[in-house]
């Protein structure tokens, strides 16, 4: 994304900086119309007697490497192998009613601008290599869902954000295998949008302020990542460092909500923060449920380890 100061919203601003002081964000607040189509609400839905009570929440998740559920990869413990994949189906029981969406946010596909997905019938996309013939003929067929995404880029767009459309693109991994696991019907229209290829935390932050008001149209937000992700030191190698900066993590994530998005926009100077995360765009999908959530205070969901690597899973409201 460009940081010329000509496309900000206030003048001697650059775009990150404003992102980062949340002006783009607070415009959001005042988008106006909705798509009338599939029961979506208006944007005023928030003002609304009795919104509130019926407003998902948004999570984080971690989805573990490749097609692991579902296929014997021959490496973890079938214990902690087990403890993940049973928090993973509890996540469908956390809306207070059934979501009539969910919108997925994946480390595993970026773009110059927020891209959707538009496709009604998604394939899978199978972006893991070196797995057993199996991983490449799992199913999991939820359909699309076109008229969200022009509510997300309607969204987007009042939020000062170019957005993109891919009509062609498959789930991936870090969205169809946690999945196959909370919803196995595969019965939820899904949607999924990119990160930015920035990588900046600020932006991201100002993508999910700019989705909260979805939370009280019935879509369900999850950001898929991992609270670790350097495959060098997968295993052994990487425990003290994952234990290190999952103590910051989850100290940091249930903070009050401004010290705890200042905290996530500087996660770089955490303990052995570029050893978890040498490149960060499995922590990013954290950055964009963090804003949506908007001033609700976050909580761990589930704390567990994975190949022995510790790893967490948050929740907000």
């Amino acid at each position: 994304m460009s940081e010329d100061a000509s496309n900000d919203k206030q003048p001697g601003l650059t775009r990150r900086q404003a992102l980062g002081a949340g002006v783009i964000a607070a415009s959001s607040v005042a988008v106006a119309g909705a798509v009338t189509q599939g029961g979506l609400r208006d944007a005023a839905a928030p003002e609304r007697a009795g919104a509130a009570a019926g407003r998902m929440p948004v999570v984080f998740v971690p989805h573990g490497g490749g097609p692991w559920p579902f296929v014997d990869l021959g490496m973890g413990d079938r214990a902690e192998l087990d403890d993940l994949a049973a928090y993973l189906r509890s996540v469908r029981s956390l809306p207070k009613t059934p979501p009539r969406a969910l919108l997925v946010v994946s480390a595993h596909w970026e773009e110059r601008v927020p891209t959707v997905m538009t496709s009604p019938n998604p394939p899978l996309l199978y972006d893991y290599y070196g797995f057993p013939p199996e991983s490449y003929h799992l199913t999991w067929p939820a359909p699309g869902e076109p008229r969200l995404a022009v509510r997300v880029r309607e969204l987007l767009h009042a939020a000062g954000f170019e957005t993109g459309v891919d009509a062609e693109r498959g789930f991936d991994h870090g969205t169809f295998v946690p999945l196959k696991l909370t919803y196995p019907e595969a019965d939820v229209p899904t949607l999924q949008l990119s990160l930015l290829d920035s990588l900046d935390p600020a932006e991201h932050l100002a993508l999910g302020r700019a989705l909260a008001p979805l939370r009280d149209e019935g879509v369900l937000i999850i950001g898929s990542g991992m609270t670790f992700h350097n495959l060098r030191a997968f295993g052994a190698p990487g425990r003290e460092i994952s234990q290190a900066f999952d103590g910051w993590l989850t100290q940091s994530t249930v903070q009050e909500p401004a010290e705890r998005n200042r905290r996530l926009v500087d996660w770089a100077r955490a303990p052995r923060a570029r050893a978890a995360h040498p490149r960060e765009e499995h922590l990013l999908p954290l950055m964009v449920v963090a804003g949506a959530a908007g001033e609700d205070r976050g909580t761990v969901a589930w704390n567990g380890t994975f190949m022995g690597l510790r790893l967490s899973a948050f929740q907000f409201g």
